[in-house]
């Protein structure tokens, strides 16, 4: 008995009953690093070991020749490269400030007022997580021109300010907040809009954060926008330009595969920062969205 109850399930040190768990662990995370380190790889291999069979994992002799006809590709282009860029890291600026406002702001609503088509509004949320952006494109298109933002900035914002699974998971948190604290903040005084910034959003950080990612990564990585509603290439984003290497590099598509691998690359690094700094609060809202 005694030497149960000395024997901790988490030690807080390193005690050699945790090499189990190593020993499973560490074989499962080097798998799933394989296509983080083969993204790196493709990206400074030469073009003969680009196209070598059988292929190879690693690069032999790196290179940085990808990258310079990469640069060198949209030197010659009407557009510049760094205003593709300059449209994307606005837009997704945007994009991940609004949807984090928005979608915070309709979850309190949803889940701590009661008025007539709440859980109307909430299942039809629930509903439109089954389709993809590819579904809707038609009917987005109409809209779109509808209310005349065709081919301006707000065309890339204003759709994906949308974002089901962001309100689901936000107000999952929401729901977990004693409405007997809310209730308190209304007895001291507190206004509406001061219990949202100094009582709900403190308490709902890790969904946020979350919600934050996800809108960054949608806008990121979108081409559909800029394929679908944007006609002039100077409002057009990074992702757009990326998807045309290939096919932009007159005609040649075996060298434009080394620009492409460069782009991928390009394309990648800015979703592994966001997620590295926010991959605390990312596990914190897998680990509480399912609790009540």
């Amino acid at each position: 008995m005694a030497s149960f109850q000395g024997t901790k399930i988490n030690p807080s040190r390193f005690d050699k009953s945790q090499l189990k768990f190593y020993a499973v662990l560490i074989p499962v995370a080097i798998f799933m690093g394989l296509p983080i380190v083969y993204i790196f790889m493709t990206a400074f291999k030469p073009l003969d070991e680009l196209f070598a069979f059988p292929p190879r994992f690693f690069v032999q002799k790196p290179t940085t020749q990808n990258f310079q006809q990469l640069f060198a590709n949209s030197a010659t282009s009407s557009t510049p490269v760094s205003r593709y860029l300059f449209n994307s890291i606005m837009v997704s600026l945007v994009v991940v400030v609004a949807t984090v406002v928005v979608g915070s702001l309709a979850a309190y609503v949803l889940s701590k007022k009661n008025f007539k088509g709440k859980y109307a509004l909430m299942e039809i949320n629930n509903v439109a997580l089954m389709f993809v952006s590819t579904a809707v494109a038609i009917p987005s298109f109409f809209v779109i021109t509808k209310i005349g933002i065709l081919n301006t900035p707000l065309a890339h914002i204003l759709p994906l300010l949308a974002l089901p699974v962001g309100l689901f998971l936000i107000k999952q948190f929401v729901d977990q907040i004693p409405d007997s604290l809310i209730e308190a903040a209304r007895i001291d005084g507190a206004s509406e809009f001061r219990i949202y910034w100094r009582v709900v959003l403190p308490m709902i950080a890790p969904a946020l954060a979350t919600v934050a990612v996800l809108a960054f990564q949608a806008s990121w990585n979108n081409v559909q926008t800029s394929n679908l509603y944007i006609n002039s290439d100077s409002l057009k984003t990074f992702a757009f330009y990326m998807s045309t290497l290939t096919a932009a590099s007159s005609g040649n598509t075996v060298a434009g595969q080394g620009m492409a691998a460069a782009a991928s690359l390009i394309m990648f690094l800015p979703n592994l920062i966001v997620f590295i700094f926010m991959q605390s609060r990312v596990m914190d809202t897998m680990a509480n969205s399912g609790l009540k």
